[in-house]
């Protein structure tokens, strides 16, 4: 059992938030350390912040505190927001610390991490919400993740964090989501594309699992159709790139010049310059950086391809949806522990089957429990197009509400 020390890298006693009304009044949510919280250490998990103490708050929590939340602290997470190795914002809900969490979204972590503790997780489309404040390294493909055990919960943070924010200019000129009217029954007609190409890796056991997830969504009203998508794999190798070259660029300015960690034993500026960086990055973040800088430096027509890759993965996937209403994905392999990858080759296996709606942009909401066996929770994921937040959202509290309705039977 873990202890508070293990959860928490720093634990709120603040007494000033708990008597606020608001939407998530009474909600205590725990965020990472790569949201700037004023005057609480914002490291990113990784030595190469070390002391770092937030001079404000990021947009998305000062938005929490208007909205009545407590901060109940910044949990513990992967160095600079790759993968889960050392995550803790699942476990402070499961160990009753924390209602909600926010963890970065970058290959899939909010949802993963919810398969492994039985939470409902929603990344929202990319560019509702701003990053300002938030200590990133991937930009153009990671976003914010929630996770809770009452979906209602992940509306309501998502009803107060979304919208547009003047303090980022990065923020697509797009009218975000309207989230305001969220319910009703399950529209008619709705139907739930399976890309064959997606099960092809997938085990007889894991097979079996997903048919017995698709099996409850007909049964909560959707009609499967099966959907083909020959360039599927490429999600994998593209998100590698793009993924590696944003994350060496964003962590350059890692210097030991202006902030953080600087190395103590040096005869000049660049001896200091090289060893700051090799004293400031643990191994699996560093395996992430080379590669980026090998695709940077040495072999930058890669990227270049990737990236038209990633665009026409883009339009390929959005044209799916003109059949379809959302895609239906399991969340994680089985036997496949993301908080144990020790290199990048790991990290991107455990992460294989969400990371479309990071490449895309989409909206996905991971649903526990829809897939279950003896080996633990695969999940199932829905995704829906760029922008459709409220949709899938509204077809979340039909899939939980048919949840409770089978657990009281």
């Amino acid at each position: 059992m873990r202890t508070t020390a293990d959860i928490f890298t720093y634990k709120n006693t603040s007494q000033q938030e708990r008597a606020k009304g608001g939407p998530l009044a009474g909600k205590r949510v725990v965020i990472q350390p790569n949201m700037c919280a004023r005057g609480w250490l914002t490291d990113a998990g990784s030595r190469a912040l070390e002391g770092f103490i937030a001079l404000e708050d990021a947009t998305v929590v000062a938005r929490l505190r208007e909205a009545g939340a407590q901060l109940a602290g910044s949990a513990r997470m992967g160095e600079l927001g790759f993968g889960l190795k050392g995550d803790t914002g699942a476990q402070a809900i499961a160990a009753g610390e924390a209602d909600i969490a926010l963890i970065t979204d970058t290959m899939g972590e909010a949802r993963v991490a919810a398969a492994a503790h039985g939470l409902f997780a929603f990344k929202a489309s990319f560019g509702v919400i701003s990053r300002f404040g938030l200590v990133g390294l991937v930009p153009s493909i990671e976003s914010w993740g929630v996770l809770a055990r009452d979906l209602e919960d992940i509306i309501a943070v998502m009803r107060a964090v979304t919208g547009k924010d003047e303090n980022d200019p990065s923020m697509p000129d797009e009218e975000p989501p309207d989230l305001s009217n969220i319910g009703g029954p399950l529209m008619k007609g709705q139907t739930a594309g399976v890309i064959k190409e997606c099960l092809g890796g997938l085990s007889v056991e894991e097979v079996r699992l997903f048919q017995t997830g698709l099996e409850r969504l007909e049964q909560a009203g959707f009609t499967m159709q099966e959907v083909s998508f020959q360039d599927f794999g490429l999600f994998r190798v593209v998100h590698n790139v793009i993924g590696s070259v944003e994350a060496s660029s964003s962590a350059g300015k890692y210097d030991g010049v202006r902030y953080g960690h600087r190395a103590s034993s040096a005869k000049h500026w660049n001896e200091m310059y090289l060893n700051t960086r090799g004293e400031s990055f643990g191994t699996l973040i560093k395996e992430y950086l080379f590669q980026g800088a090998y695709f940077q430096f040495e072999n930058y027509r890669a990227f270049e391809n990737a990236c038209r890759i990633r665009g026409r993965l883009v339009r390929d996937t959005a044209d799916l949806f003109k059949n379809v209403s959302v895609l239906a994905f399991p969340t994680r392999r089985l036997g496949l522990n993301a908080a144990a990858a020790t290199s990048a080759r790991e990290v991107y296996d455990a992460f294989s089957l969400t990371l479309p709606a990071n490449i895309t942009g989409q909206p996905a909401l991971h649903v526990p429990s829809f897939a279950r066996g003896p080996e633990g929770d695969m999940g199932m994921q829905l995704a829906a197009p760029r922008l459709a937040d409220a949709g899938l959202l509204e077809i979340g509290k039909v899939l939980a509400s048919a949840m409770s309705g089978a657990e009281r039977k």
